[in-house]
């Protein structure tokens, strides 16, 4: 591991590589065994005010008319223990990958039972001359470039006032991609051509669910099935080295969803389809790195995939949103000083305007962070993060805001 410990570092343990990660390796007759993780904590200040934002409202803003909560809490990434091992038996490399993921905070007195993940549990073969083939529990395909260069993997960015005693905070989650989430699949990955590298799977495909924006009559959730066929996802990068380095990825996703009736008796629209695609870059040169980021979708929603992408009817809800980010590494300290800006947004159906007056979601938050290597594992983390969602409706706007201070320390191995 490099001295100064960099994101590609967060991104190689969130991702898991099918080869074993470098962490403390152990020859086990044919098989060589890797133990390595994470281990981070945070003490969190958050400040909410502003007015009543309705839907699902992960970014826990509210009308306290200025509430300030302060935790103790794991950050983006949980605390992390992977296991994974490799061999080569007959002309093929084999691995597997198994973590689990507890998270550090707890809110009621007697009670040591912070939440637990299983995030990875997969096997994968394959070979260098034709690619490889993954089974089991992994990141997800769409959107995983995005989170995996996120400044905020290394810190909390937003969600620390309201997810006390969860696994993790959202980071960027929301206000500027997508989560690709942790995603049962059936993948195939092609060698690396020169830089380029592509991959396609299948994933479980998850019911949407739906809930109304204002509304005391529109009470319900609606939900379209999926299960009748699996998702579909893929993506495809282009990596370069130099005294200029930098990547470029393409990603995309579809699922078929199946309408069924809402609670109050309206008949959904029949089977549809969720759909979204992304684009980004990244570019490292003489310390100074940028980040730029898009993603266009319908039926996907906002913050979580498949979460709020339909009405109550069953409609499709548009998003869209984006971020970009700049870091500079300050030469022989190694301390990294990063600004990013992003923002998601979810458009209203003709229902959601018709029947609540509900126009349009949008989620944005400024950040900024200081990643300082207090030895080659050990980064110490300042971060500052913005967040504002504004709920447009056809009376006015409700606005929210969400200020947290966050500091803490985050170690690899």
């Amino acid at each position: 591991m490099n001295n100064t410990i960099k994101l590609a570092v967060a991104a190689a343990l969130v991702a898991a590589a099918s080869t074993a990660n470098a962490g403390i390796s152990i020859p086990a007759g044919d098989w060589t065994l890797d133990i390595g993780g994470v281990v981070n904590a945070y003490y969190t200040s958050t400040r909410e005010s502003g007015d009543s934002t309705f839907g699902s409202n992960p970014l826990s803003i509210s009308n306290s008319g200025g509430k300030t909560t302060s935790n103790i809490t794991t950050g983006l990434l949980p605390n992390y223990l992977s296991v994974s091992g490799k061999t080569r038996q007959n002309d093929l490399d084999v691995a597997f990958t198994i973590s689990i993921n507890p998270g550090t905070s707890t809110t009621a007195p007697g009670k040591q039972s912070a939440q637990q993940e299983n995030r990875q549990a997969f096997l994968t073969f394959g070979d260098a001359s034709w690619g490889s083939i993954k089974l089991g529990k992994d990141l997800g395909i769409f959107a995983s470039d995005a989170i995996l260069n996120d400044m905020t993997l290394l810190g909390v960015g937003a969600g620390a006032g309201g997810l006390a005693g969860n696994t993790t905070t959202l980071g960027r989650i929301g206000t500027g991609f997508i989560y690709a989430d942790w995603k049962a699949q059936v993948a195939y990955s092609t060698p690396n051509w020169n830089g380029f590298n592509a991959t396609v799977g299948i994933t479980q495909s998850w019911d949407s669910t739906s809930s109304s924006f204002q509304s005391t009559t529109l009470s319900g959730v609606s939900s379209q099935r999926g299960g009748s066929e699996p998702a579909f996802e893929a993506k495809a990068a282009y990596a370069w080295t130099g005294d200029v380095a930098g990547k470029v990825w393409v990603s995309g996703m579809t699922q078929k969803v199946k309408g069924i009736d809402t609670p109050f008796g309206v008949t959904a629209t029949g089977d549809s389809r969720a759909d979204a695609v992304d684009i980004g870059a990244t570019v490292s040169m003489a310390g100074f790195g940028l980040t730029g980021y898009y993603y266009d979708g319908s039926g996907i929603g906002q913050t979580f995939q498949m979460r709020d992408g339909f009405d109550l009817t069953g409609a499709k809800r548009d998003s869209s949103g984006g971020y970009i980010q700049g870091t500079y590494t300050i030469p022989g300290v190694g301390t990294k000083l990063g600004a990013s800006w992003g923002e998601s947004i979810l458009d209203a159906t003709a229902f959601d305007t018709a029947a609540v007056g509900f126009n349009k979601l949008t989620d944005e938050m400024w950040t900024i962070g200081a990643y300082h290597p207090l030895t080659k594992h050990l980064n110490l983390v300042a971060e500052y993060s913005d967040v504002k969602r504004t709920t447009e409706f056809t009376t006015g706007e409700a606005v929210g805001k969400s200020k947290t201070v966050s500091l803490g320390a985050i170690l690899f191995f």
